[in-house]
């Protein structure tokens, strides 16, 4: 059994969620200007080339991306033979995310009450925790700071098992045509498919947190993911919505065993930032 100190999970957290609001990771960065070389549309070139600019500026400056620093979502998998001293671990986390967007000067979004009583929380507190309980001794936290002009696009359709790989790949291009430049892109789309309906949507999550220069180890889904990408950017809504080429970055899908009666799709859209950091504890 190995001890960790519910600080050392409170400082880890504070130091993600700061250091991904302040700065993309390269393979994100990367992704955004071989767009820029790609464009055929001198206006969208312009927005992209503003796009990595704004992303310079704010790692040189030490300032957020963007104004919305996000709902803090945390990803955490927790070894069974780790123990948590001197706290609890939901409470370190919410210690953590509270420091990191108080003492970071980021903005708060939070509400504590979704419909009656819409107050600020004032520290962006609550976090979204998911955790699971895996082989080892060691804490994976994954920030992921989710701004909420994509997730309002976001979307679940419980199809029914007769659905086509077609009808699964037009729900998702429909999904980011109604988005229209709602969420800023370029956009990364997560994907979700099986599983239940409350799981659909946390496997699309997951899939945004993979990365954009992975694909999904399973031959047919990574080929899925290619299509779906390519249908989107044909789209021509492009960066900010002035048209162009790059509609979406990347599309990643995950994908769980689900019930004979159902499957479940679900898609979670992201900004052209696409933020997330993880540390090993």
């Amino acid at each position: 059994m190995r001890e960790i100190s519910a600080e050392t999970i409170k400082n880890t957290v504070k130091k993600l969620f700061i250091d991904a609001n302040h700065e993309l990771g390269d393979a994100e960065k990367c992704a955004i200007k071989d767009a820029e070389k790609s464009e055929k549309s001198p206006v969208a070139q312009s927005i992209l080339k503003t796009l990595s600019e704004n992303l310079d500026a704010a790692k040189e400056m030490h300032i957020p991306i963007c104004q919305d620093t996000g709902m803090a979502v945390v990803f955490a998998d927790v070894g069974q033979d780790a123990h948590i001293m001197g706290g609890s671990f939901e409470d370190a986390i919410n210690q953590g995310v509270a420091e990191a967007y108080t003492d970071g000067f980021m903005r708060a979004s939070v509400v504590k009450d979704p419909v009656f009583c819409r107050v600020n929380t004032k520290n962006n507190t609550p976090a979204i925790i998911h955790t699971r309980i895996v082989d080892g001794d060691k804490i994976k936290i994954t920030a992921l700071p989710k701004g909420f002009g994509s997730e309002n696009m976001s979307a679940l359709k419980m199809m029914m098992p007769s659905a086509t790989r077609e009808e699964i790949i037009d729900f998702v291009v429909e999904t980011v045509k109604n988005a229209g430049s709602n969420p800023c892109p370029p956009i990364h789309v997560g994907v979700g498919i099986g599983g239940t309906f409350d799981y659909a949507p946390i496997l699309a999550k997951n899939a945004l947190k993979r990365g954009i220069n992975t694909e999904n180890p399973n031959p047919d889904y990574a080929k899925l993911e290619k299509e779906i990408l390519a249908r989107i950017n044909e789209l021509g809504i492009g960066p900010q919505g002035f048209g162009g080429d790059t509609t979406a970055l990347g599309v990643n899908i995950e994908y769980y065993p689900t019930h004979i009666a159902g499957l479940p799709v679900a898609v979670n859209i992201n900004c052209h930032v696409m933020r997330h950091k993880s540390a090993i504890i």
